[in-house]
């Protein structure tokens, strides 16, 4: 005998169709097409969780970099002499320091330079 849906059948359909509220079209309302949508926005959503670092890193190499080559130093040396003197900074609050305080990573930098 045949056990129709119900109750479970439907609130697993409008669980899916309450995450593509937003959406367009049939990837709005039809279940089949709005499940593949949510899936692949979801599988993105996933991947973009860990570019968003990487992305974050190289920005901030970038402004250390920028940030050093007035005081004679390129950014792999500059973070090497760092690590020689024992300055435990890490790269986020190193590009902070150089935009928002320079006079503060210019001490660093003579730091650094007095290894």
């Amino acid at each position: 005998m045949r056990v129709p849906g119900g109750v479970k059948h439907t609130r697993r359909r409008r669980k899916i169709l309450d995450m593509t509220k937003g959406y367009k079209g049939k990837r709005r309302n039809c279940y089949r097409i709005a499940k593949q949508s949510l899936f692949k926005a979801l599988r993105h959503h996933f991947v973009s969780r860990k570019l968003r670092k990487r992305e974050f890193r190289r920005l901030w190499i970038v402004r250390i970099g920028a940030a050093v080559r007035p005081y004679g130093f390129n950014y792999s040396r500059f973070m090497g002499a760092l690590r020689k003197s024992g300055v435990a900074m890490n790269r986020k609050i190193l590009s902070e320091l150089a935009i928002r305080d320079p006079q503060a990573f210019a001490k660093v930098v003579e730091v650094a330079k007095g290894t």
